[in-house]
């Protein structure tokens, strides 16, 4: 499996480090939106091409699926591309900024019958993996969840701390990864409501927000997001069910007194970005319908388009 790997920043090599670990799989192009920064990720994992056009990626015949770790308002339109290119396209969340966007990239998919997966990384964490497991296992069912999602970031800047080329959205980006997981453990979001602080005066976005959803089990979702939060950075799951409570921080989980719980035999890494790499491979090698495919959190884009009315 030749993959290319779009975006060269701290998430992009998040990818490359999990792609290195899965047998039969070559990085043979890079791409980045700077030359020089993305030759030295290149030198970094041994990829020998390296560009800053998407488009010459595509038309290479050493390459048969891509990753896509660009700025959100370019995913759905390089999603369409690199599918219109006959090339197989994991694209990191979130899919699209808007509901149309979302729609046009399921419709391709539906065209060309490639395998299109989004990265909803929270579907392959291993500490939500095992509470899903006893979800379908008949074991647990989530009354509700407490989530808070929490950075500092009144700067434009990445996780590397450097300046960002674009930005971020608590909205379509962040608050995605919850809504979709949301309806992953407790079904389909029959009700959602939404409530944002004041527009930054630089950034141009709102840098609190609140989110409440419900199920069509009953179940219901609180979710903060905050890019003021001057403390621990991350997101935090409460899971609140009928049997057990359960507290998820991305790989690992505890229970509501804080203990931890074993979750290295869930799957063949710790690594939820590894896990999902490995998805969106065996996927395209087996010919199936990746978890987290375009198809499979199509919805949870319907709900923030909805969101995103209420917001104004």
């Amino acid at each position: 499996m030749r993959i290319a790997l779009a975006g060269a920043g701290a998430f992009g090599e998040k990818h490359l480090d999990g792609l290195k670990n899965i047998d039969g799989v070559t990085v043979t192009s890079i791409i980045g939106r700077e030359l020089e920064p993305t030759k030295k990720v290149a030198e970094k994992y041994g990829i020998g091409h390296v560009t800053t056009h998407l488009n010459e990626t595509l038309a290479r015949d050493d390459v048969d699926a891509v990753i896509l770790c660009t700025p959100t308002q370019m995913h759905a339109r390089q999603a369409i591309a690199c599918m219109d290119a006959g090339k197989h396209v994991e694209v990191e969340i979130p899919l699209s900024d808007s509901w149309p966007d979302a729609q046009a990239v399921l419709a391709k998919q539906k065209e060309t019958g490639l395998t299109c997966m989004v990265g909803h990384t929270r579907r392959f964490n291993p500490s939500h993996q095992f509470v899903h497991n006893r979800i379908k296992a008949g074991e647990f069912n989530v009354q509700q969840m407490d989530v808070q999602t929490y950075f500092f970031r009144r700067k434009n800047i990445n996780a590397k701390g450097e300046p960002r080329s674009w930005t971020d959205h608590l909205l379509w980006h962040h608050a995605a990864h919850t809504v979709d997981l949301f309806a992953y453990q407790a079904g389909k979001i029959v009700d959602a409501h939404a409530m944002q602080g004041p527009i930054h005066p630089e950034l141009g976005i709102a840098m609190d927000m609140s989110i409440q959803l419900k199920s069509e089990t009953g179940a219901i979702c609180t979710l903060s997001l905050s890019f003021n939060n001057d403390g621990p950075l991350g997101t935090f799951f409460r899971y609140i069910g009928d049997s057990a409570t359960y507290i998820a921080r991305y790989d690992d989980l505890v229970n509501g007194k804080e203990e931890p719980i074993d979750v290295s035999q869930v799957a063949v890494s710790m690594n939820g970005i590894e896990l999902q790499d490995r998805e969106f491979i065996s996927a395209i090698r087996e010919g199936r319908d990746p978890n987290s495919s375009v198809a499979k959190v199509f919805d949870c884009y319907r709900v923030l388009g909805e969101l995103e009315k209420q917001l104004g």
